[in-house]
C-alpha cells in the first residue's frame, strides 16, 4: 500500500518510512521557506539544519498530531516556526557571547549600554504583552512582525480571510498599546 494524501498521517504515526518520504517531498518547500524567513540573516547551513530538525521532529512526534490532513500543513508550519526561532536564539546567543568577549577588550560607552538595556527591556515587555494575546492573535503577530509574512500569506496559512487577519492585527495593536500604557502608568 502506497502513501498518499489521504493516508500519510496514519502511516507516519505508524513510523512507515514511505510516509516520511511523502511528507518531505510534499512539504519541504513550505518548511524551507519558513526556516529561510527566520534564519536567512544567519547562514544557509542554519536553514538546512533547521529543516532537517523539523523533519526529524515530525518523525519523532507524529503520534502527537491529532487532526485532519488540512491541519497538518499548519502543524508543520508552526513546528518549523518554533524550531527556526529556537535555532535563531541559540545562534544569536552564541554570536552575542563571541561579541561580548570582543567587547570586553574594548570599553563601551555607558550611554550605549543603557540605551541597549532600555531597548531590550522594551522588547521583553512587548513579547510579554504579545504572549497574553489569544493564541490565534499571537500566531498572527509572530507571522507578521517576526517572520515578516504578508497578510495574504498569513490568511492562507491560517485559513482566514485577509480582512480577518487585518482586523485581528488592528485589534491586537490596540490591546498591546493599552496593556503597555497600563503597565507604564503603574510603574
Amino acid at each position: 500500500m502506497g502513501c498518499n494524501a489521504k493516508n500519510f498521517i496514519n502511516r507516519l504515526q505508524k513510523q512507515k518510512e514511505d510516509a516520511l518520504e511523502y511528507v518531505i517531498e510534499y512539504y519541504s518547500g513550505f518548511v524551507h521557506a519558513i526556516a529561510f524567513k527566520v534564519l536567512s540573516g544567519i547562514s544557509k547551513d542554519a536553514v538546512d539544519d533547521c529543516v532537517n530538525d523539523v523533519f526529524l521532529a515530525v518523525w519523532q512526534n507524529a503520534k502527537q498530531f491529532k487532526g485532519e490532513p488540512e491541519d497538518f500543513k499548519k502543524w508543520m508550519g508552526m513546528l518549523t516556526k518554533y524550531k527556526a526561532i529556537d535555532v535563531f536564539r541559540k545562534l544569536e546567543k552564541q554570536q552575542a557571547r563571541e561579541q561580548s568577549d570582543e567587547g570586553l577588550a574594548q570599553k563601551s560607552d555607558l550611554g550605549d549600554v543603557q540605551e541597549e538595556l532600555v531597548k531590550k527591556e522594551q522588547r521583553n515587555e512587548l513579547l510579554l504583552a504579545i504572549s497574553q494575546l489569544e493564541s490565534i492573535d499571537r500566531d498572527i503577530f509572530m507571522m507578521k512582525y517576526y517572520l515578516q509574512l504578508s497578510t495574504r500569506e498569513i490568511a492562507e496559512a491560517l485559513h482566514l480571510t485577509k480582512a480577518a487577519v487585518e482586523n485581528r492585527l488592528y485589534r491586537g495593536k490596540k490591546k498591546l498599546a493599552t496593556t503597555i500604557q497600563l503597565k507604564e502608568a503603574l510603574t
